[in-house]
Parts: C-alpha cells; structure tokens; sequence
C-alpha cells in the first residue's frame, strides 16, 4: 500500500490528467479503428466521431454528399462504433436480397434495448423474431390483411373522415390528426378489435405522443443516449421524454390486454390479442418463442405504431403535394370522376382503371420517403458488399433516399413527377427502384394493408373535396425529420365538390 501511494506522489494533478487524456484517446483510436477493407468516410474526431460533420434535420441529405466524396460505400461515426451506409439501388439490393441472410438482424441499440429490451417484432432477433413475425403475418391475414375482405372496414372509415372533414365547413385547419386517427382505426381493429372516435381525446393525445417519440428517436439526444447510456441513464435531460412518452404508450396496450384477458373466450377470437393468448398455451414450453405477456405487449405496441404512423404521414404528404400542385389534383379528381363518379365510394376494383391516380400516389410514396434511412440492420458475419468488407455485428443503413432519388433510375428525381410511374401509353407502370417499403428479409409486414389504405383514402377524399392552400399562404414542403420524414405542419381547406 506504501509502495502505491508513493507511485501517486510521484504524478502531480496535472501530469495525472495528461496520463488519463492520453489513456482515453489511445483506447478510442484502438476501439474505433477501420478495420481492413473497411468503407471509407470522414476523418473522426476523438469520442465525438463525425458529429461535427452532420446535421441531425437534414442527415438524409447530407449522406448524398458524403457518397459523392467517399463513394457508394461509406462509414460514419456519431459517438459509438461506425455505421456502414449503403446508396444506389444496386448496392442496397445487393446487400438486402442477394445476401439478405447476412443482413437479416436489428443492431443492439441502447435506447431501443431500454424500451423494449430484445422483445417486439421490430427490433427482436433470431428464433423469437421468425416466430413473431410468422404468426403476425399469419394471424393478421386471418383477419383481412391484404385481402378484399378487409375492403368494407377501410371503406366505413373513410366515410367517418370525409364527415369530419366537412364538419370543419371549408374553412382552414392541419387534417394530420384527423388522418393519424383515421388509418390508426384499421391497425386498431385488426390488433385491438375496436376503433376509437375522432372525439377521443385520450386516443388524440396517445397518437400525438407517438408522433413526438419517434421525431425524437432520430435527435441528437437518442444519439448521445447510444454512446453513453451509463450516465444518460443516471442524469436528467431531454432524452427522458423518449421514456415517458413510451412508457405513456405502453400503459395504454397493457390495459387493453388486461381487458381482453377479463373477457377472453378462446372459442371466439376477435383480433390480434385474442389470438395470441390463444397461442401462449401451445408454446408454453418453448420460451425462447417469445409467446408470454411481456412480449405480447411490445409485438402490439409495434404493430399498431408500425401500422399507424408510416401509412398516416404518407397520406399527410400526399394532401401537401395536392395543394402545391393543383393541376395534378385537378387530373385525378378528372380521372375519379370519370370511372368511379359522384354516387358511390371508390373501390381496390377500380384501382387498375385508374394509373394517373396509381401513379400520384406511388410518386406521394417515393418523393415522401417517410423512411429515409430505413431501419437499421447489423451484418450477421463477414460479408463482402460491392469492393468493401463489412464485419459481423457493425451496423448498416441501406439508404432509401438514395434508392428513391437515384438519377441512373428516375428520369427527373427531384421532382414531384408522376410520369415516373406511367408508360408513354399512359398505363401504369412498375419500377424496381420503388422501395418505400425496404427489401428482402425485414421487409415491411404490412406492406398490403398499407397499399390498400393509402388507395380508398386517398381517392375517397380527392373524390368528395378539393384541396387548397388557406388564402395568402404558399405551401411549403419543409420538412421534420425524426426517425421519419414529415411535413412541417401546415393548414389546407377542403371544399366539398
């Protein structure tokens, strides 16, 4: 002990500062090194990596020109480990299908682990992640997904939002709550079994805080939290709303399983929870499948915030594009009016009679691009991507704004064009580069139920109103961007035709 603390008289405060400043930075330079073959990017920084470079409301963009400088192919680094960003359709697809094996898990994320732990359908992993979804998908099909069976439902509940919608008399007003409201109701009746008023306002406030949470997924804050959840766990400050709000968000699915559990007859199943409770029995003896409480909690909190926010931001945009761009509303109300007319809702059985309407709302889908980076996956071993090695358990991105801006794919990208998706014939047509619902083993789960909702909405409200920019007021298509890319809010009046 003698010995030790003559070793400490030894080092004054400052060249003990030194030591520790010189220990920190060799332990970080070692820690994040680029392995060999690994992508290019910026030249980090010590700790902070390239956060001097980026800016959290634009980072979509700004990946443009870090691929313009380091190629197709880069590594960026916000505070932890390096993240692998994948552009071009090409390199994307190649990663996503033609090696989607390697690219199939969700990467260990503090904020989310906290949250959710390993368990839901979105960010879990491996056995417990096959058998989820597997059964989500099955079940849900059982109760209409994708099918024309679930036709009538979307149809009664865009009748409840035109009438809301002419409830506010022309006058000018933000429909995002409306339309949140609206396509949160067919993810309800699949998953809860009932769908909630306009009226209710502890359902608004609910749909409000999911909309906050996840635009502050994607901040600085959730990003400081990742590199040091030792401490942020232990200190106030903005990141504990992302706590709150979830936790707010969790109490409500809870007490809707609880209800269910008081009034379960497993000869009747009504929706998504039934089913599950159903099928905890037969898996009783396999935990690792993930069918108990806990999970059944956070596989229906994904799928009903999976199945509310994306569907209701695109309709949100495709509202916006309506008022900026009158001539082409003008051209689909035209095309409405000619095979559906005034008298009777539009159906899915009209859809192929109607490609400029198809095409508009497939180009809502691209030029939105409500998930600019998708979702992050984490390479499952070594995997060579185009002239790089990526290695097992680093994060990637497969940049959508990449895909659905790539100038070797669409003739005019930056414009709001729905001639990408038309032929000279004027037919719809199909493109590969389409990718609004990512690719290959994480693909999207309700992929068709979305198609189906953004379809009947879409045209059941350009069919009943026109749309317009308030007097005096040029639509701006600023954005928001959190873990999606949203409008900035903005008012419209809609007029019944």
């Amino acid at each position: 002990m003698t010995a030790i603390f003559h070793i400490f008289e030894l080092f004054d405060i400052k060249s003990f500062l030194l030591f520790l400043s010189i220990f920190l930075l060799v332990f970080d330079y070692i820690k994040t090194k680029r392995p060999k073959n690994f992508p290019p990017g910026p030249w980090s920084l010590p700790f902070i990596g390239d956060l001097h470079h980026i800016d959290f409301k634009q980072f979509h963009l700004q990946c443009a020109t870090f691929a313009e400088k380091y190629g197709p192919l880069f590594s960026i680094r916000f505070f932890g480990p390096r993240i692998v960003i994948i552009n071009g359709h090409k390199l994307v697809r190649e990663a996503y299908v033609l090696q989607g094996e390697n690219f199939v898990d969700r990467p260990s994320l503090p904020i989310f682990a906290d949250v959710l732990g390993d368990k839901g359908v979105v960010v879990s992993n491996g056995y417990a992640w096959k058998q989820q979804r597997r059964f989500a998908l099955h079940t849900l099909r059982n109760f209409g997904l994708g099918k024309r069976s679930l036709e009538p439902s979307i149809l009664q509940e865009c009748r409840y939002l035109n009438e809301a919608f002419i409830d506010e008399q022309g006058k000018s007003f933000d429909p995002q709550w409306l339309i949140n409201n609206a396509v949160s109701n067919i993810i309800c009746v699949l998953v809860f079994g009932d769908r909630f008023e306009y009226s209710n306002s502890e359902f608004q406030s609910l749909l409000k805080n999911i909309n906050e949470v996840v635009y502050l997924e994607g901040g600085v804050w959730a990003q400081l939290y990742n590199m040091f959840p030792w401490l942020l766990r232990r200190v106030p400050g903005p990141h504990r709303k992302i706590f709150c709000l979830w936790d707010e968000v969790i109490a409500f699915v809870r007490k809707i399983i609880e209800d269910h559990q008081a009034t379960y007859d497993p000869s009747n199943h009504r929706d998504y929870i039934d089913c599950f409770l159903g099928e905890m029995e037969k898996w009783k003896d396999d935990e690792a499948a993930g069918f108990n409480l806990e999970n059944l909690c956070f596989c229906t909190m994904d799928l009903f915030v999976a199945g509310t926010e994306t569907t209701s931001t695109t309709l949100y945009w495709g509202l916006l594009y309506m008022i900026k761009y009158p001539e082409i509303q003008r051209k689909v109300q035209e095309e409405i009016d000619h095979v559906v007319g005034p008298s009777r809702q539009p159906s899915l059985a009209d859809r192929e009679r109607m490609p400029y309407t198809d095409a508009v709302i497939h180009e809502t889908q691209r030029f939105g691009n409500i998930l600019p980076l998708n979702v992050g996956r984490s390479a499952t071993k070594d995997t060579q991507v185009g002239d790089y090695t990526i290695p097992k358990g680093t994060m990637v991105a497969g940049n959508l704004t990449s895909v659905l801006f790539d100038d070797t794919e669409w003739e005019t990208p930056h414009t709001f064009d729905p001639g990408h998706f038309l032929d000279t014939e004027g037919k719809f047509r199909r493109r590969e580069a389409f990718l609004p619902f990512s690719m290959g083993k994480r693909v999207c789960l309700g992929e068709q139920l979305a198609k189906m909702e953004l379809f009947l909405f879409f045209t059941s409200l350009l069919q009943r109103f026109s749309f317009s920019a308030p007097e005096g007021v040029e639509p701006s298509l600023d954005f928001r961007l959190g873990a999606t890319h949203s409008p900035q809010p903005y008012r419209l009046c809609a007029v019944p035709r």
